[in-house]
């Protein structure tokens, strides 16, 4: 087992996945005709585990490759690549975030990968993942060689900087200002990480877990957005 096999502040294991909470009321729950969330609803949040190889398709390509370019420059894949894992048919590789630039600069230039585009970035609030409650999520597709893979890094709340890739790939200039904006992730290097949606001095970050779903004043009219389980039923 590797050093990087186990966070010591999570207990989170990539081998065997985590269960860091559990959801109550929510969206997302199967057997029920209830849409509101607000029914009892009961669902577990889980991240899956490390995939064993043969992980199929190209995806053994994409790993292997990358390896041999984290080589070059003289960095153990260990020392990169947090996780591996082929979920739902999709390759997410799990990257530590000072190698971020790194890890993205190789898949972008080596003519075996050649992931040319990146569609983004967008944020997730996991807050009982303790010290990793902030992700980001990178769809890259490789033009060249027709294949998709995803990147995602973590960050803790209480040190919410991840590095910008802007320069690497630009197209990921409002998508870092959004998902700051709206997910309080700092991207250093970015050249001008401004808040895209709401005022410059809004208080939090709106799509957040912890943000609250209603009773926000609205300054403008002081009126109030009740909570949803505390609205007006129109049946």
């Amino acid at each position: 087992m590797s050093d990087h096999d186990e966070n010591p502040t999570t207990g989170y294991s990539p081998e065997a996945g985590e269960v860091i909470g559990v959801r109550r009321g929510m969206f997302g729950a199967a057997g029920s005709p209830d849409t509101s969330g607000y029914g009892g609803l009961v669902r577990e949040i889980a991240f899956p585990g490390r995939s064993q190889r043969p992980y199929g398709g190209y995806f053994d390509a994409v790993v292997d490759s990358l390896t041999e370019a984290l080589q070059r420059e003289d960095i153990h894949v260990d020392d990169a690549v947090e996780n591996v894992v082929v979920h739902h048919d999709e390759l997410t590789l799990y990257i530590m975030r000072d190698r971020l630039p790194t890890v993205a600069r190789l898949l972008r230039d080596d003519p075996d990968l050649r992931f040319e585009l990146s569609l983004g970035v967008s944020g997730v609030h996991y807050p009982e993942d303790t010290g990793r409650e902030l992700h980001a999520v990178y769809p890259l597709r490789s033009i060249t060689h027709n294949r998709r893979i995803r990147l995602e890094v973590a960050a803790p709340d209480a040190d919410p900087h991840i590095p910008s890739l802007f320069s690497i790939y630009p197209t990921t200039d409002w998508h870092e200002r959004e998902t700051y904006d709206f997910f309080g992730i700092v991207f250093d290097g970015h050249p001008a990480l401004t808040r895209i949606a709401m005022p410059d001095d809004w208080h939090g970050h709106p799509q957040r877990k912890d943000y609250p779903l209603g009773g926000i004043p609205v300054e403008y009219k002081g009126a109030t957005i009740p909570p949803p389980d505390e609205r007006r039923a129109y049946t």
